[in-house]
Protein backbone atom coordinates (compact mmCIF):
# COMPACT_ATOMS: atom_id res chain seq x y z
CA UNK A 1 0.00 0.00 0.00
CA UNK A 2 1.43 3.23 -1.20
CA UNK A 3 0.86 6.03 1.83
CA UNK A 4 1.76 9.84 1.99
CA UNK A 5 3.94 9.70 5.28
CA UNK A 6 3.46 12.21 6.95
CA UNK A 7 5.38 11.25 10.46
CA UNK A 8 8.43 12.61 11.75
CA UNK A 9 11.27 10.49 12.00
CA UNK A 10 14.24 11.07 15.25
CA UNK A 11 12.73 14.19 16.78
CA UNK A 12 15.59 15.94 18.38
CA UNK A 13 13.84 18.49 20.26
CA UNK A 14 10.34 18.75 21.67
CA UNK A 15 9.98 22.03 19.22
CA UNK A 16 10.78 20.12 15.88
CA UNK A 17 8.23 17.30 17.45
CA UNK A 18 5.46 19.35 17.91
CA UNK A 19 6.02 21.25 13.91
CA UNK A 20 5.78 17.54 13.36
CA UNK A 21 2.63 17.20 14.60
CA UNK A 22 0.98 20.11 13.70
CA UNK A 23 1.96 19.73 9.73
CA UNK A 24 0.88 15.76 9.83
CA UNK A 25 -2.69 17.15 11.26
CA UNK A 26 -2.72 19.95 8.78
CA UNK A 27 -1.74 17.30 6.30
CA UNK A 28 -4.81 15.51 7.59
CA UNK A 29 -7.12 18.09 7.30
CA UNK A 30 -6.10 19.00 3.85
CA UNK A 31 -6.58 15.60 2.85
CA UNK A 32 -9.67 14.87 3.82
CA UNK A 33 -10.89 18.40 2.21
CA UNK A 34 -10.02 17.49 -0.75
CA UNK A 35 -11.65 13.77 -0.72
CA UNK A 36 -14.06 12.66 -3.56
CA UNK A 37 -11.43 13.92 -6.49
CA UNK A 38 -12.02 10.50 -7.01
CA UNK A 39 -15.51 9.63 -6.90
CA UNK A 40 -17.68 6.32 -7.93
CA UNK A 41 -20.64 8.76 -9.30
CA UNK A 42 -22.60 7.31 -11.99
CA UNK A 43 -21.34 3.81 -11.59
CA UNK A 44 -24.47 1.38 -10.45
CA UNK A 45 -26.49 -1.94 -11.18
CA UNK A 46 -30.06 -2.58 -11.45
CA UNK A 47 -29.71 -6.08 -11.58
CA UNK A 48 -32.09 -8.21 -8.49
CA UNK A 49 -32.34 -11.22 -7.56
CA UNK A 50 -35.39 -13.26 -8.56
CA UNK A 51 -37.47 -14.49 -5.90
CA UNK A 52 -39.55 -17.99 -6.18
CA UNK A 53 -42.81 -15.86 -6.28
CA UNK A 54 -41.83 -14.18 -9.35
CA UNK A 55 -41.55 -17.91 -10.76
CA UNK A 56 -44.82 -19.14 -11.98
CA UNK A 57 -44.86 -22.45 -10.91
CA UNK A 58 -48.34 -23.49 -9.03
CA UNK A 59 -50.37 -25.62 -11.70
CA UNK A 60 -46.79 -27.60 -12.62
CA UNK A 61 -45.38 -27.76 -8.84
CA UNK A 62 -48.93 -28.31 -6.43
CA UNK A 63 -48.59 -28.88 -3.05
CA UNK A 64 -49.43 -32.79 -2.10
CA UNK A 65 -49.35 -32.17 1.34
CA UNK A 66 -46.57 -34.35 1.38
CA UNK A 67 -42.77 -34.23 3.60
CA UNK A 68 -39.72 -33.01 2.53
CA UNK A 69 -37.31 -35.39 2.41
CA UNK A 70 -34.80 -36.71 5.26
CA UNK A 71 -31.01 -36.57 4.97
CA UNK A 72 -31.91 -40.52 5.64
CA UNK A 73 -34.21 -40.29 2.76
CA UNK A 74 -32.80 -44.06 1.04
CA UNK A 75 -34.10 -45.82 3.67
CA UNK A 76 -37.62 -45.83 2.58
CA UNK A 77 -36.56 -48.51 -0.34
CA UNK A 78 -36.04 -50.97 1.92
CA UNK A 79 -32.53 -51.88 0.87
CA UNK A 80 -30.76 -51.63 3.69
CA UNK A 81 -27.49 -52.10 1.42
CA UNK A 82 -28.21 -48.87 -0.66
CA UNK A 83 -28.11 -46.23 2.65
CA UNK A 84 -24.60 -48.14 3.71
CA UNK A 85 -23.20 -47.53 0.30
CA UNK A 86 -23.80 -43.86 0.45
CA UNK A 87 -22.38 -43.15 3.47
CA UNK A 88 -19.30 -44.88 2.33
CA UNK A 89 -19.36 -42.82 -0.67
CA UNK A 90 -19.86 -39.37 1.39
CA UNK A 91 -17.15 -40.31 3.77
CA UNK A 92 -14.16 -41.91 1.17
CA UNK A 93 -15.20 -39.81 -2.39
CA UNK A 94 -13.00 -37.56 -3.52
CA UNK A 95 -15.03 -35.24 -4.56
CA UNK A 96 -16.25 -34.64 -1.34
CA UNK A 97 -12.39 -34.26 -0.27
CA UNK A 98 -11.96 -31.61 -2.71
CA UNK A 99 -15.07 -29.67 -1.73
CA UNK A 100 -14.08 -29.50 1.58
CA UNK A 101 -10.25 -28.74 0.89
CA UNK A 102 -12.21 -25.47 -0.71
CA UNK A 103 -13.74 -25.07 2.52
CA UNK A 104 -10.41 -25.14 4.36
CA UNK A 105 -8.98 -22.68 1.80
CA UNK A 106 -11.93 -19.98 2.07
CA UNK A 107 -11.44 -20.84 6.09
CA UNK A 108 -8.22 -19.29 5.47
CA UNK A 109 -8.90 -16.26 3.56
CA UNK A 110 -11.09 -15.34 6.57
CA UNK A 111 -8.53 -15.81 8.66
CA UNK A 112 -6.10 -13.41 6.93
CA UNK A 113 -9.36 -10.74 6.13
CA UNK A 114 -9.86 -10.86 9.79
CA UNK A 115 -5.96 -9.92 10.38
CA UNK A 116 -6.35 -6.55 9.12
CA UNK A 117 -8.90 -5.43 11.66
CA UNK A 118 -6.41 -5.74 14.58
CA UNK A 119 -3.02 -4.00 14.83
CA UNK A 120 0.18 -5.80 13.58
CA UNK A 121 3.08 -5.47 15.91
CA UNK A 122 6.99 -6.70 14.59
CA UNK A 123 10.32 -6.57 15.99
CA UNK A 124 13.72 -7.09 14.60
CA UNK A 125 16.97 -7.06 15.56
CA UNK A 126 20.09 -6.85 13.25
CA UNK A 127 24.24 -6.62 13.92
CA UNK A 128 26.68 -5.25 11.54
CA UNK A 129 29.93 -5.84 11.75
CA UNK A 130 31.47 -3.09 9.03
CA UNK A 131 34.90 -1.42 7.66
CA UNK A 132 34.79 2.18 7.11
CA UNK A 133 36.17 3.82 3.92
CA UNK A 134 39.65 6.13 4.91
CA UNK A 135 38.39 7.58 1.90
CA UNK A 136 35.11 8.44 2.26
CA UNK A 137 32.06 10.05 4.01
CA UNK A 138 33.60 9.19 7.41
CA UNK A 139 36.85 10.75 8.78
CA UNK A 140 38.95 8.82 11.02
CA UNK A 141 38.95 7.59 13.67
CA UNK A 142 35.87 6.27 12.22
CA UNK A 143 37.48 5.95 8.65
CA UNK A 144 39.59 3.05 7.95
CA UNK A 145 37.81 1.46 11.37
CA UNK A 146 36.11 -1.68 11.75
CA UNK A 147 32.52 -0.78 13.64
CA UNK A 148 30.10 -2.94 15.00
CA UNK A 149 26.40 -1.63 15.09
CA UNK A 150 23.67 -3.32 17.14
CA UNK A 151 20.05 -2.58 16.07
CA UNK A 152 17.03 -3.32 17.72
CA UNK A 153 13.11 -1.84 17.01
CA UNK A 154 9.87 -2.86 17.93
CA UNK A 155 7.10 -1.84 15.55
CA UNK A 156 3.53 -1.47 15.64
CA UNK A 157 0.89 -0.53 12.84
CA UNK A 158 -2.93 -0.05 12.57
CA UNK A 159 -5.02 0.80 9.91
CA UNK A 160 -7.80 2.65 11.33
CA UNK A 161 -10.21 0.59 8.68
CA UNK A 162 -12.97 4.32 8.58
CA UNK A 163 -14.60 3.76 5.57
CA UNK A 164 -15.23 -0.49 6.34
CA UNK A 165 -13.30 -1.87 3.19
CA UNK A 166 -11.27 -4.46 5.70
CA UNK A 167 -14.79 -5.24 7.53
CA UNK A 168 -16.08 -5.89 4.03
CA UNK A 169 -12.99 -8.04 2.83
CA UNK A 170 -13.96 -9.97 5.79
CA UNK A 171 -17.70 -10.19 5.28
CA UNK A 172 -16.63 -11.09 1.80
CA UNK A 173 -14.27 -13.84 2.86
CA UNK A 174 -17.02 -15.15 5.14
CA UNK A 175 -19.72 -15.31 2.56
CA UNK A 176 -17.27 -17.52 0.35
CA UNK A 177 -16.67 -19.99 3.18
CA UNK A 178 -20.78 -20.29 3.44
CA UNK A 179 -21.00 -20.57 -0.58
CA UNK A 180 -18.04 -23.29 -0.40
CA UNK A 181 -20.05 -25.26 2.41
CA UNK A 182 -23.14 -24.99 0.54
CA UNK A 183 -21.25 -26.52 -2.21
CA UNK A 184 -20.10 -29.28 -0.41
CA UNK A 185 -23.50 -30.12 0.54
CA UNK A 186 -24.61 -30.18 -3.00
CA UNK A 187 -21.69 -32.29 -3.88
CA UNK A 188 -23.02 -34.54 -0.82
CA UNK A 189 -26.63 -34.89 -2.27
CA UNK A 190 -25.21 -35.05 -6.06
CA UNK A 191 -23.24 -38.33 -4.88
CA UNK A 192 -25.96 -39.94 -2.97
CA UNK A 193 -27.90 -39.84 -5.54
CA UNK A 194 -25.78 -41.12 -8.09
CA UNK A 195 -25.60 -44.02 -5.59
CA UNK A 196 -28.87 -44.62 -5.22
CA UNK A 197 -29.53 -44.49 -9.15
CA UNK A 198 -26.56 -46.36 -10.21
CA UNK A 199 -27.96 -48.91 -7.58
CA UNK A 200 -31.30 -49.24 -9.24
CA UNK A 201 -29.67 -49.57 -12.61
CA UNK A 202 -28.01 -52.41 -10.63
CA UNK A 203 -31.70 -53.65 -9.58
CA UNK A 204 -33.17 -53.44 -13.51
CA UNK A 205 -30.43 -54.88 -14.79
CA UNK A 206 -31.17 -58.28 -12.53
CA UNK A 207 -34.61 -58.00 -12.79
CA UNK A 208 -34.46 -58.16 -16.28
CA UNK A 209 -31.85 -60.69 -15.81
CA UNK A 210 -34.73 -62.70 -14.27
CA UNK A 211 -36.89 -62.12 -17.13
CA UNK A 212 -34.32 -63.41 -19.42
CA UNK A 213 -34.13 -66.62 -17.34
CA UNK A 214 -37.61 -67.21 -17.32
CA UNK A 215 -37.57 -66.72 -20.83
CA UNK A 216 -35.56 -69.32 -21.82
CA UNK A 217 -37.11 -71.32 -19.41
CA UNK A 218 -40.34 -71.03 -21.73
CA UNK A 219 -38.40 -71.15 -25.13
CA UNK A 220 -36.83 -74.99 -23.33
CA UNK A 221 -39.89 -76.10 -22.55
CA UNK A 222 -41.26 -74.78 -26.62
CA UNK A 223 -38.85 -76.56 -27.53
CA UNK A 224 -39.45 -79.97 -26.11
CA UNK A 225 -43.13 -79.55 -26.97
CA UNK A 226 -41.55 -79.25 -30.98
CA UNK A 227 -39.16 -82.18 -30.43
CA UNK A 228 -42.44 -84.43 -29.73
CA UNK A 229 -44.20 -83.05 -32.62
CA UNK A 230 -41.16 -83.43 -34.90
CA UNK A 231 -41.15 -87.05 -33.30
CA UNK A 232 -45.27 -87.14 -33.92
CA UNK A 233 -44.85 -85.91 -37.74
CA UNK A 234 -46.54 -82.70 -37.14
CA UNK A 235 -43.50 -80.74 -37.05
CA UNK A 236 -40.44 -80.85 -39.13
CA UNK A 237 -36.32 -79.78 -38.00
CA UNK A 238 -37.33 -76.38 -39.34
CA UNK A 239 -39.18 -76.02 -36.27
CA UNK A 240 -36.90 -77.62 -33.94
CA UNK A 241 -34.10 -75.37 -35.16
CA UNK A 242 -36.00 -72.47 -34.67
CA UNK A 243 -36.83 -73.10 -31.44
CA UNK A 244 -33.25 -73.98 -30.67
CA UNK A 245 -32.58 -70.37 -32.32
CA UNK A 246 -34.74 -68.97 -29.93
CA UNK A 247 -33.24 -70.52 -26.79
CA UNK A 248 -29.66 -69.78 -28.25
CA UNK A 249 -30.81 -66.01 -28.80
CA UNK A 250 -32.12 -65.81 -25.54
CA UNK A 251 -28.69 -67.24 -23.86
CA UNK A 252 -26.94 -63.96 -25.95
CA UNK A 253 -29.20 -61.50 -23.75
CA UNK A 254 -28.15 -63.49 -20.52
CA UNK A 255 -24.31 -63.20 -20.96
CA UNK A 256 -25.44 -59.50 -22.80
CA UNK A 257 -26.61 -58.25 -19.56
CA UNK A 258 -24.36 -59.98 -17.19
CA UNK A 259 -21.75 -57.88 -18.96
CA UNK A 260 -23.72 -54.60 -17.94
CA UNK A 261 -24.13 -55.89 -14.49
CA UNK A 262 -20.34 -56.01 -14.03
CA UNK A 263 -20.22 -52.49 -15.52
CA UNK A 264 -22.59 -50.82 -13.49
CA UNK A 265 -20.78 -52.70 -10.25
CA UNK A 266 -17.61 -51.15 -11.35
CA UNK A 267 -19.43 -47.73 -11.53
CA UNK A 268 -20.46 -48.19 -7.92
CA UNK A 269 -17.15 -49.05 -6.84
CA UNK A 270 -15.93 -45.66 -8.49
CA UNK A 271 -18.85 -43.61 -6.78
CA UNK A 272 -17.59 -45.41 -3.61
CA UNK A 273 -14.39 -43.89 -3.99
CA UNK A 274 -13.17 -47.38 -4.06
CA UNK A 275 -10.96 -50.25 -6.48
CA UNK A 276 -13.07 -51.80 -9.00
CA UNK A 277 -12.90 -54.74 -6.70
CA UNK A 278 -15.06 -53.14 -4.49
CA UNK A 279 -18.09 -53.48 -6.77
CA UNK A 280 -17.78 -57.08 -6.67
CA UNK A 281 -18.47 -57.44 -2.91
CA UNK A 282 -21.91 -55.83 -3.57
CA UNK A 283 -24.65 -57.94 -2.86
CA UNK A 284 -27.62 -58.36 -5.46
CA UNK A 285 -30.23 -54.59 -5.07
CA UNK A 286 -33.66 -55.45 -3.12
CA UNK A 287 -34.73 -52.34 -3.91
CA UNK A 288 -38.43 -51.53 -3.45
CA UNK A 289 -39.39 -49.65 -7.07
CA UNK A 290 -43.11 -48.71 -5.18
CA UNK A 291 -42.05 -46.10 -3.04
CA UNK A 292 -44.02 -43.02 -3.58
CA UNK A 293 -42.12 -39.85 -2.82
CA UNK A 294 -45.13 -36.86 -2.84
CA UNK A 295 -44.74 -33.04 -3.07
CA UNK A 296 -44.43 -30.84 0.48
CA UNK A 297 -46.66 -27.77 0.00
CA UNK A 298 -44.76 -24.48 -0.51
CA UNK A 299 -42.43 -26.07 -3.01
CA UNK A 300 -41.46 -22.76 -4.47
CA UNK A 301 -41.44 -20.48 -1.51
CA UNK A 302 -39.15 -23.04 0.63
CA UNK A 303 -37.38 -24.45 -1.87
CA UNK A 304 -34.40 -21.69 -2.35
CA UNK A 305 -33.48 -23.08 1.75
CA UNK A 306 -33.55 -26.72 0.76
CA UNK A 307 -31.13 -26.80 -2.45
CA UNK A 308 -28.04 -26.45 -2.07
CA UNK A 309 -26.59 -24.88 -5.06
CA UNK A 310 -29.46 -22.27 -4.43
CA UNK A 311 -28.18 -21.53 -1.33
CA UNK A 312 -24.15 -21.57 -2.36
CA UNK A 313 -25.49 -19.41 -5.24
CA UNK A 314 -27.12 -16.67 -2.79
CA UNK A 315 -24.12 -16.83 -0.83
CA UNK A 316 -21.75 -15.28 -3.61
CA UNK A 317 -24.42 -12.78 -4.51
CA UNK A 318 -23.72 -12.03 -1.02
CA UNK A 319 -19.58 -12.12 -1.30
CA UNK A 320 -19.88 -9.82 -4.57
CA UNK A 321 -22.19 -7.43 -2.78
CA UNK A 322 -19.57 -6.90 0.03
CA UNK A 323 -16.81 -6.69 -2.72
CA UNK A 324 -18.16 -4.21 -4.28
CA UNK A 325 -18.05 -2.11 -0.51
CA UNK A 326 -14.34 -2.89 -0.07
CA UNK A 327 -14.40 -1.56 -4.14
CA UNK A 328 -16.06 1.73 -3.14
CA UNK A 329 -14.00 2.42 0.13
CA UNK A 330 -11.04 2.57 -1.85
CA UNK A 331 -12.20 5.91 -3.30
CA UNK A 332 -11.76 7.31 0.91
CA UNK A 333 -8.87 8.11 2.51
CA UNK A 334 -6.78 5.33 4.00
CA UNK A 335 -5.68 6.27 7.40
CA UNK A 336 -2.73 4.21 9.10
CA UNK A 337 -1.59 4.46 12.55
CA UNK A 338 2.39 3.85 13.12
CA UNK A 339 4.70 3.87 15.89
CA UNK A 340 8.47 2.29 16.47
CA UNK A 341 10.57 1.85 19.60
CA UNK A 342 14.04 0.45 19.94
CA UNK A 343 17.99 1.60 19.97
CA UNK A 344 20.39 2.06 17.63
CA UNK A 345 24.38 2.19 18.81
CA UNK A 346 27.92 1.26 17.62
CA UNK A 347 29.22 -1.54 19.76
CA UNK A 348 27.77 -3.24 23.02
CA UNK A 349 28.54 -0.40 25.53
CA UNK A 350 26.33 2.22 24.45
CA UNK A 351 23.76 -0.31 23.24
CA UNK A 352 20.97 -0.03 26.13
CA UNK A 353 21.96 3.63 26.75
CA UNK A 354 18.91 5.91 27.09
CA UNK A 355 20.55 7.95 24.20
CA UNK A 356 20.72 4.89 22.02
CA UNK A 357 17.09 5.28 21.80
CA UNK A 358 15.19 5.42 18.64
CA UNK A 359 11.53 6.49 18.29
CA UNK A 360 9.14 7.39 15.37
CA UNK A 361 5.76 8.18 15.83
CA UNK A 362 2.67 8.86 13.09
CA UNK A 363 -0.03 8.54 11.07
CA UNK A 364 -0.20 7.95 7.36
CA UNK A 365 -2.26 8.26 5.11
CA UNK A 366 -3.20 7.35 1.04
CA UNK A 367 -5.39 9.47 -0.96
CA UNK A 368 -6.78 8.86 -4.82
CA UNK A 369 -6.96 11.87 -5.90
CA UNK A 370 -5.77 11.41 -9.38
CA UNK A 371 -5.47 7.36 -11.04
CA UNK A 372 -6.54 8.06 -14.49
CA UNK A 373 -9.74 5.83 -14.18
CA UNK A 374 -8.42 2.65 -12.13
CA UNK A 375 -10.50 2.76 -9.11
CA UNK A 376 -13.41 3.52 -11.44
CA UNK A 377 -12.46 0.82 -13.56
CA UNK A 378 -12.50 -1.91 -10.76
CA UNK A 379 -15.73 -0.94 -9.13
CA UNK A 380 -16.88 -1.22 -12.41
CA UNK A 381 -15.41 -5.04 -12.46
CA UNK A 382 -16.96 -5.99 -9.44
CA UNK A 383 -20.11 -4.58 -10.44
CA UNK A 384 -19.56 -6.80 -13.85
CA UNK A 385 -19.16 -9.61 -10.93
CA UNK A 386 -22.00 -8.77 -9.28
CA UNK A 387 -24.27 -9.08 -12.13
CA UNK A 388 -22.75 -12.32 -13.26
CA UNK A 389 -23.35 -13.73 -9.96
CA UNK A 390 -27.15 -12.66 -9.88
CA UNK A 391 -27.78 -13.88 -13.43
CA UNK A 392 -26.20 -17.29 -12.00
CA UNK A 393 -28.95 -17.24 -8.85
CA UNK A 394 -31.59 -16.39 -11.02
CA UNK A 395 -30.72 -19.12 -13.64
CA UNK A 396 -29.94 -21.74 -11.11
CA UNK A 397 -33.42 -20.93 -9.31
CA UNK A 398 -34.84 -21.25 -12.76
CA UNK A 399 -33.36 -24.39 -13.46
CA UNK A 400 -34.12 -26.04 -9.50
CA UNK A 401 -38.14 -25.33 -10.11
CA UNK A 402 -38.15 -26.96 -13.61
CA UNK A 403 -36.33 -29.75 -12.67
CA UNK A 404 -38.72 -30.50 -9.74
CA UNK A 405 -41.89 -29.81 -12.51
CA UNK A 406 -39.93 -31.99 -14.55
CA UNK A 407 -39.50 -35.32 -12.36
CA UNK A 408 -43.16 -34.46 -11.29
CA UNK A 409 -44.73 -34.78 -14.90
CA UNK A 410 -42.30 -37.58 -15.37
CA UNK A 411 -44.05 -39.83 -12.49
CA UNK A 412 -46.99 -38.89 -13.41
CA UNK A 413 -46.72 -40.12 -17.30
CA UNK A 414 -44.95 -43.14 -15.97
CA UNK A 415 -47.91 -44.00 -13.78
CA UNK A 416 -50.11 -43.58 -16.84
CA UNK A 417 -48.20 -46.00 -19.06
CA UNK A 418 -48.11 -48.41 -15.99
CA UNK A 419 -51.15 -49.38 -15.87
CA UNK A 420 -51.78 -49.31 -19.58
CA UNK A 421 -48.27 -51.82 -19.87
CA UNK A 422 -49.84 -54.34 -16.87
CA UNK A 423 -53.08 -54.88 -19.22
CA UNK A 424 -51.06 -55.60 -21.93
CA UNK A 425 -48.97 -58.09 -20.20
CA UNK A 426 -51.59 -59.61 -18.47
CA UNK A 427 -53.12 -59.71 -22.49
CA UNK A 428 -49.94 -60.99 -23.81
CA UNK A 429 -49.45 -63.64 -20.90
CA UNK A 430 -52.91 -64.92 -21.61
CA UNK A 431 -52.43 -65.09 -25.32
CA UNK A 432 -49.06 -66.95 -24.68
CA UNK A 433 -50.52 -69.29 -22.33
CA UNK A 434 -53.16 -70.35 -24.84
CA UNK A 435 -51.19 -70.79 -28.00
CA UNK A 436 -48.61 -72.77 -25.77
CA UNK A 437 -52.33 -75.23 -25.11
CA UNK A 438 -53.89 -75.11 -28.76
CA UNK A 439 -49.54 -75.49 -30.39
CA UNK A 440 -49.08 -78.71 -27.55
CA UNK A 441 -52.73 -80.25 -28.75
CA UNK A 442 -51.73 -79.63 -32.61
CA UNK A 443 -54.13 -76.88 -33.28
CA UNK A 444 -52.02 -74.41 -33.98
CA UNK A 445 -48.55 -73.56 -35.45
CA UNK A 446 -45.75 -72.94 -34.17
CA UNK A 447 -44.91 -69.43 -35.26
CA UNK A 448 -48.63 -68.20 -33.88
CA UNK A 449 -46.33 -69.51 -30.30
CA UNK A 450 -43.35 -67.84 -31.21
CA UNK A 451 -45.38 -64.53 -32.35
CA UNK A 452 -47.21 -64.62 -28.57
CA UNK A 453 -44.25 -65.20 -26.75
CA UNK A 454 -42.52 -62.31 -28.77
CA UNK A 455 -45.44 -60.13 -27.82
CA UNK A 456 -45.35 -61.77 -24.14
CA UNK A 457 -41.63 -60.77 -23.70
CA UNK A 458 -41.71 -57.48 -24.88
CA UNK A 459 -44.61 -56.33 -22.39
CA UNK A 460 -42.85 -57.86 -19.51
CA UNK A 461 -39.28 -56.24 -20.22
CA UNK A 462 -41.61 -53.02 -20.60
CA UNK A 463 -43.16 -53.35 -17.54
CA UNK A 464 -40.12 -54.08 -15.68
CA UNK A 465 -38.49 -51.00 -17.34
CA UNK A 466 -41.19 -48.79 -15.86
CA UNK A 467 -41.02 -49.77 -12.28
CA UNK A 468 -37.51 -49.89 -11.84
CA UNK A 469 -37.21 -46.60 -13.81
CA UNK A 470 -40.44 -45.36 -11.58
CA UNK A 471 -37.66 -45.84 -8.67
CA UNK A 472 -35.14 -43.45 -10.90
CA UNK A 473 -37.53 -40.44 -10.83
CA UNK A 474 -38.28 -40.70 -7.49
CA UNK A 475 -34.60 -40.57 -6.86
CA UNK A 476 -34.38 -38.00 -9.18
CA UNK A 477 -37.35 -36.12 -7.40
CA UNK A 478 -35.81 -36.23 -3.87
CA UNK A 479 -32.28 -34.78 -5.29
CA UNK A 480 -34.40 -32.08 -7.15
CA UNK A 481 -36.21 -31.11 -3.73
CA UNK A 482 -32.88 -30.87 -2.08
CA UNK A 483 -31.95 -34.24 -0.91
CA UNK A 484 -32.91 -33.54 2.73
CA UNK A 485 -30.73 -30.68 2.80
CA UNK A 486 -32.03 -27.96 5.03
CA UNK A 487 -30.08 -24.31 4.96
CA UNK A 488 -32.13 -23.27 8.03
CA UNK A 489 -31.19 -26.39 10.41
CA UNK A 490 -27.65 -25.52 9.51
CA UNK A 491 -25.39 -22.41 9.50
CA UNK A 492 -25.98 -21.29 5.83
CA UNK A 493 -29.80 -20.63 6.11
CA UNK A 494 -29.23 -16.22 5.03
CA UNK A 495 -32.12 -13.74 5.44
CA UNK A 496 -33.44 -13.33 2.03
CA UNK A 497 -36.39 -10.21 3.39
CA UNK A 498 -34.01 -7.94 0.82
CA UNK A 499 -33.85 -10.18 -2.19
CA UNK A 500 -35.47 -7.54 -4.36
CA UNK A 501 -32.80 -4.01 -3.67
CA UNK A 502 -30.91 -3.89 -6.20
CA UNK A 503 -27.17 -4.20 -6.54
CA UNK A 504 -26.43 -0.30 -6.10
CA UNK A 505 -28.64 -0.65 -3.05
CA UNK A 506 -27.11 -3.87 -1.26
CA UNK A 507 -23.75 -2.21 -1.87
CA UNK A 508 -24.49 1.02 -0.52
CA UNK A 509 -25.98 -0.59 2.21
CA UNK A 510 -22.78 -2.95 2.99
CA UNK A 511 -20.51 0.23 2.62
CA UNK A 512 -22.75 1.82 5.55
CA UNK A 513 -23.18 -1.03 8.07
CA UNK A 514 -19.39 -1.39 7.77
CA UNK A 515 -18.50 2.14 8.81
CA UNK A 516 -21.31 2.19 11.37
CA UNK A 517 -21.44 -1.43 12.99
CA UNK A 518 -24.69 -0.63 14.64
CA UNK A 519 -26.77 0.19 11.33
CA UNK A 520 -29.97 -2.06 11.12
CA UNK A 521 -29.43 -5.04 8.07
CA UNK A 522 -31.85 -6.15 5.80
Amino acid sequence: MKHLSLSACRPKSALRGAKSARSAVAAAVAALAVAGCANYAGISSDKQITTPDALQSTQSVPGQGGQWPSLDWAKQFGDPQLPQLIDEAVADNPSIAQAQARIAKASSYIESSRSSLYPHVNASYSWTRELYSANALFPPPYGGTWFSENNALASASWDLDLWGKNRSRLNMAVSQQKAAEADMQQARVTLAASVARTYNQLALLYALRDVTQREIANRQDVGRITSGRVSAGLDTNVERRTAEGNVATSQTNLSELDGQIQSVRYQLAALLGKGPDRGLQIANPVIDPNVNATLPDNVPADLIARRPDIVAARWQVEAATHDIAEAKAEFFPDINLAASFGFDAFGWSRFLLASSRQIQAGPAIHLPIFDAGALRAQLKGRYADFDNVVANYNQTLVNALNDVATNISSIRSLDRQMADAQRALAAATSAYQLAVIRYKAGLSPQLQVLTADENRLANEQTVTNLRLKRSDLQIALIRSLGGGFDATSTNLAIDGSGQRQSANQSANQSANQSANPTAPSN
